[in-house]
């Protein structure tokens, strides 16, 4: 602890004032236990509040006349005391006042500044945990990236170029297919944005007869910032094609949302 940042930070005269939460009380508490210098810190506070409230009390004429003839050595003569009445303007009462008001103001504005001082702290360990946040998600997307750049150069894998529909002449897609590990890698960065409430949904086809079996849906689109996507497959796949379906898939594809087809080459 830096003794001499704790006492000048105002913590204190608000221990005395009684404007701790319950928490920083006993905080204070075991500080000043522990440390010599603060426990002194408080006393010269108390003190000087002690002084103030003096200070600030009424002042009684009478009362200070009356102590001053009790000092004083009369003679024998009497002496005759007017008493002369005056309007006294209380300035020493004014001044304690004005000089509690002022440090009161003083432990506002100080509270204040170290409440301030408190929030930029916790924003900037905020700031830091996202930064490391941020930095160890870019080393998983490079690890990740690193881990499909092996399997699309792997060459054993098999590419399938999908190509655009009627429906989107722009659209294209590709499939790495690892038949071995019966794994597929669907790259869909050529695929437009689907629209609310709808998904994209891969599908491996049988051409003769015509049989779809899906692979999955393509629901985390927008999230997944690669667009290259892992399902496996364990069919002898003679094609591939990409439909656009309602939320959640559907059990069959919907030709007419057809945007890209390819077929695997013998």
């Amino acid at each position: 602890m830096n003794i001499k940042q704790y006492i000048s930070s105002g913590i204190l005269e608000l221990y005395v004032y009684g404007a701790l939460s319950e928490k920083e009380n006993a905080e204070v508490y075991e500080a000043l236990k522990e440390h010599p210098e603060i426990e002194e810190e408080i006393k010269e506070i108390e003190k000087s509040l002690m002084q103030l409230s003096a200070a600030s009390a009424p002042y009684n004429p009478e009362s200070v006349f009356n102590r001053i003839k009790d000092k004083l050595s009369f003679t024998n003569n009497e002496v005759d005391v007017i008493p002369i009445t005056r309007k006294r303007t209380n300035w020493t009462a004014y001044i304690g006042w004005a000089a509690s008001v002022a440090l009161l103001i003083g432990l506002f504005v100080q509270f204040n500044k170290n409440k301030d001082l408190r929030q930029q702290v916790v924003k900037s360990q905020i700031d830091q945990i996202l930064l490391e946040g941020k930095i160890n998600l870019a080393e998983e997307n490079l690890s990740k990236a690193k881990t499909l750049l092996s399997v699309l150069r792997d060459k054993d894998i098999l590419q399938i170029p999908l190509q655009a529909q009627k429906i989107d002449p722009t659209a294209h897609a590709s499939v790495y297919w690892d038949k071995e590990k019966q794994t597929a890698y669907i790259d869909v960065a050529g695929l437009p944005t689907p629209p609310p409430g709808k998904v994209y949904q891969v599908w491996s086809l049988k051409l003769d007869p015509l049989t779809p079996t899906s692979l999955g849906i393509l629901d985390t689109f927008n999230e997944n910032e690669t667009k290259i996507f892992s399902f496996t497959n364990t069919n002898e796949s003679e094609a591939f094609g990409i439909t656009l379906e309602p939320e959640g898939g559907s059990a069959s594809p919907n030709l007419e949302q057809l945007y890209t087809l390819g077929v695997v080459e013998s």
